[in-house]
């Protein structure tokens, strides 16, 4: 009887342990974690951004084309003359090509590459350049940094080519000459280009800086009122910078406009040579 008690005694012990293994078991198991991945996506920025646009520089259009030639040969005839000096170019031709083929300093190739003479890239050319449309699409012109290296260019092209040679046989003074000849040699293909040449030379008389050149006696001091040149005062613009554009001194052009301040207004129209009873 004894026996039977201490085997049940040692039975139940023994389920006891057993479920509390379980249970102990159960209460300590880890639970598997399911980690969060979170994915943050970047704005695509390639697909938004556009590429920035070249700045237009955009020429006044409020002042006529005759006063913009005016501008331009004040602005170009001193270095006309110098390049007659040097390489003996007609100063009256230099200006009536500048002004032909600039568009009297405000056609596009000019604006974007400072070239006033329409000179293309040819075999040689290791510097600056633009593709502009002329005879052919994307044609390549010779770019500048400052206009006066343009002109520079024009007289080493024309002393340098062996075709031009025979335009130096010509007299200085003789502008018709070296408007037909420039023609005939290949600078342009429009056939009228020695008469838009010559009528520009007569039209602003600019044969009289060739007689300047060459010590003759002049009548452009004699000039009317009416044909004084005038600048039209744009943003931007000061007594200063455009002094310096017309190769004046500030105080010589107050003293054309009786201004006793540096303070202009847009729009104001500003006298680049002196009047007559002034």
């Amino acid at each position: 009887m004894i026996g039977r008690i201490t085997t049940l005694l040692l039975i139940c012990i023994i389920c006891f342990s057993s479920c509390k293994s379980k249970k102990t078991a159960v209460k300590h198991k880890k639970k598997h974690t399911t980690e969060r991945v979170v994915i943050v996506r970047q704005p695509n920025t390639e697909t938004n951004t556009k590429a920035e646009e070249p700045e237009v520089v955009k020429v006044p259009v409020n002042i006529p084309y005759s006063e913009r030639i005016t501008n331009y040969i004040n602005e170009f005839s001193g270095i006309a003359k110098e390049e007659m000096l040097q390489y003996g170019i007609p100063a009256s031709i230099t200006l009536a090509q500048g002004i032909l083929e600039s568009g009297a300093g405000a056609g596009e190739l000019t604006m974007k590459a400072n070239n006033h003479f329409g000179i293309k890239c040819h075999t040689g050319w290791e510097g600056d350049r633009v593709y502009h449309d002329d005879d052919e699409r994307g044609e390549c012109f010779r770019k500048y940094n400052d206009p006066k290296y343009s002109y520079r260019d024009h007289s080493l092209f024309l002393t340098q080519r062996s075709r031009y040679q025979d335009l130096f046989k010509l007299r200085k003074d003789d502008y018709k000459g070296w408007a037909k000849g420039l023609r005939k040699a290949g600078y342009a293909t429009d056939p009228k280009y020695p008469e838009k040449l010559i009528s520009i030379v007569e039209r602003y008389n600019l044969d009289e800086f060739d007689n300047e050149v060459l010590g003759k006696k002049t009548n452009r001091s004699n000039s009317n009122d009416t044909n004084i040149a005038t600048y039209s005062v744009q943003a931007g613009d000061t007594l200063y910078s455009i002094s310096r554009r017309f190769n004046l001194t500030v105080e010589t052009l107050k003293k054309y406009n009786g201004l006793r301040d540096n303070n202009i207004a847009i729009g104001q129209t500003l006298y680049l040579h002196p009047l007559k009873n002034q």
